[in-house]
C-alpha cells in the first residue's frame, strides 16, 4: 500500500533534480556542442578533491573527508552538488552512499542527457524503508515511471547503488541484488526509454522546503525542518563505465534515438587525464610525503623562522640605540640654546627682540645717503705681467699708474686716459696719446671720480 502512495506521488514532483534544463537541447537545435566522452572504466574515492578536469560543483559547497563526499543541508536553499563533465554512452555506475534522514530530505543520484533523458535513484529522509527508482524520455513526466524498493539501513551504512544500461534494458541493484528491469519496448514502446549520452550528479536537496508546491511536498515526506538539522549525505566512492569507445558523442540529427549518435574515434580527454592523475592539492602532496621528508620541512621551518625572529631583534636592538643617541644629541642641542640664551639674558639683551632684518643693497639710496658715489668703480690694476698690458691702452693705464704713484709715496691711483678722439685699437674707447686731441687722464682717489 505503502510502495503504490509512493508511486502515485511521484507524478506531483515539481522541483528538485526531476526538473531539469540543458543547455543546448539537440531536440531543438542543429549546431549543440559534442559531449565529451569517458571511453574508459575507473573508480573514484572522495575522500579527497576529485579531478576538476572532470568533475565540476554545480551548486552549493561539498566536502571531502575521510568517510567520503559530504553533502549537506544547514539552511533553507542549500542543495550541493556534483556532476561529471564527461558523457557515457550506455554504460554502468556503482555508488556507495549513506543517505540522509530528515523530513523532506531527498538524497539522490541522476544520469541526464543534452536531451533530457533521464534515471534516477532518489532516497526520502522521512524513509527508511524504501529506496526508489525512476526514468524519463525526453523531459516528459510520467508517474507511471517510478520505482519503490524495500531496503533498511540506508541512513545508517554505506549501501552499493548500481545501474546498468543497453540499448535494451536498464536494471538497478541494491547491495548487488536486482530489484529492476526496464525493457526498452516497454518504455511507451522505446519512445520514452533513455538512450542518448548521459553524464552523472550526485546531491542533496530539501523537496519538503515551504516554498515549493504542496504537491512536492508531500511527495518528499513532509515539510522540512531545518532547525532539526544538519543533514548529510556521504558518497564513499563511485565507479563509472562507458560502453562506447571514441573521443566524443554528436547528435546526427533532431531524433534523440540511439541510432543517430555519431561516435568520432579518438582519445577522449578524460582518457588522457586519468592517465595524467588529478593535479594534486597542497594536502594532498603533504600526504604522500615521507617522514623523514616531512621533519626536513619542519626543521628548515623552525631555522628560517629562528632566523627571522633574530632578524627583528638585532633591528628593534639596533632601532633602540639610534633612537637612544638622537635624544641625546637632542638634549645636547637643547643645552647649548639654552646656554647662548642665558648669555644674552646676562647682557640684558632680549633675545625675542632680535627680530629685525638687514636692509636689501640698494645703491641709488645707498648713494643719497652718503654711503657711496655715483658711479663708483675699481679699475684692475695694469702691469707688464698682465694680459690686460697687452693692448696699447693696457701700456697707456700701467704708465699713468706709475706717474701717479711717487717716489716714497706708496701706492698710487691707477689712472685711466679719456680718448675723446679717434685711434682706439681696443674697441672699448680708450686711447694712447697719439690719438686726436691728445689724451687725458684723471686720477682717483678711493672714493672714485
Amino acid at each position: 500500500m505503502r510502495a503504490r502512495q509512493l508511486l502515485a506521488s511521484a507524478a506531483i514532483v515539481g522541483l528538485g533534480l526531476g526538473q531539469v534544463t540543458t543547455k543546448c537541447n539537440p531536440l531543438e537545435r542543429d549546431n549543440c556542442p559534442p559531449d565529451p566522452a569517458l571511453s574508459s572504466d575507473h573508480v573514484w574515492y572522495f575522500n579527497s578533491t576529485p579531478d576538476s578536469h572532470l568533475w565540476e560543483t554545480t551548486a552549493g559547497v561539498v566536502d571531502y573527508t575521510p568517510k567520503g563526499a559530504a553533502f549537506t543541508i544547514n539552511k533553507r536553499g542549500d542543495s550541493p552538488t556534483i556532476r561529471t563533465k564527461f558523457y557515457f554512452f550506455f554504460g554502468r555506475t556503482e555508488l556507495w552512499l549513506k543517505t540522509a534522514g530528515g523530513t523532506g530530505v531527498i538524497s539522490s543520484m541522476m544520469w541526464l542527457s543534452d536531451d533530457l533523458d533521464e534515471v534516477d535513484w532518489e532516497f526520502l529522509g522521512s524513509n527508511k524503508s524504501f529506496a526508489t527508482t525512476n526514468y524519463f524520455g525526453k523531459g516528459v513526466q510520467d508517474w507511471h515511471n517510478g520505482g519503490a524498493h524495500p531496503m533498511t539501513g540506508m541512513q545508517d551504512d554505506f549501501h552499493n547503488y548500481t545501474t546498468t544500461w543497453t540499448k535494451d534494458q536498464i536494471e538497478w541493484f541494491i547491495d548487488g541484488n536486482s530489484v529492476r528491469v526496464l525493457h526498452a519496448a516497454d518504455a511507451n514502446e522505446t519512445r520514452s526509454f533513455p538512450q542518448s549520452p548521459m553524464r552523472m550528479s550526485v546531491g542533496i536537496w530539501a523537496g519538503g522546503d515551504p516554498s515549493l508546491p504542496e504537491g512536492t511536498r508531500k511527495w518528499a515526506g513532509g515539510d522540512t525542518d531545518y532547525s532539526s538539522g544538519p543533514f548529510t549525505m556521504y558518497m564513499q566512492k563511485a565507479q563509472i563505465t562507458d560502453y562506447s569507445s571514441g573521443k566524443q558523442y554528436v547528435f546526427g540529427d533532431r531524433s534523440g534515438t540511439w541510432q543517430s549518435i555519431k561516435i568520432e574515434g579518438g582519445r577522449s580527454h578524460a582518457q588522457e587525464q586519468l592517465e595524467k592523475g588529478p593535479d594534486m592539492s597542497v594536502g594532498d602532496k603533504w600526504n604522500q610525503l615521507s617522514g623523514g621528508a616531512k621533519a626536513g620541512i619542519y626543521t628548515a621551518i623552525g631555522v628560517v623562522s629562528a632566523l627571522a625572529i633574530a632578524g627583528l631583534l638585532f633591528y628593534f636592538i639596533r632601532q633602540r640605540r639610534l633612537g637612544v643617541l638622537e635624544a641625546q644629541q637632542a638634549e645636547e642641542r637643547a643645552h647649548a640654546e639654552r646656554h647662548e640664551m642665558g648669555q644674552y639674558e646676562a647682557k640684558g639683551i632680549n633675545p625675542d627682540g632680535l627680530n629685525d632684518q638687514a636692509p636689501e643693497y640698494n645703491a641709488r639710496d645707498m648713494r643719497f645717503a652718503g654711503q657711496s658715489d655715483a658711479e663708483t668703480y675699481q679699475v684692475p690694476e695694469a702691469t707688464n705681467s698682465s694680459p690686460l698690458a697687452r693692448g696699447s691702452w693696457g701700456m697707456a693705464a700701467a704708465a699713468g699708474y706709475s706717474a701717479q704713484a711717487g717716489p716714497g709715496s706708496g701706492r698710487g691711483s691707477p689712472a685711466l686716459y679719456y680718448h675723446q678722439g679717434g685711434g682706439d685699437n681696443s674697441g672699448l674707447g680708450l686711447g694712447n696719446s697719439a690719438g686726436n686731441g691728445g689724451s687725458q687722464y684723471r686720477s682717483q682717489n678711493s672714493r672714485g671720480l
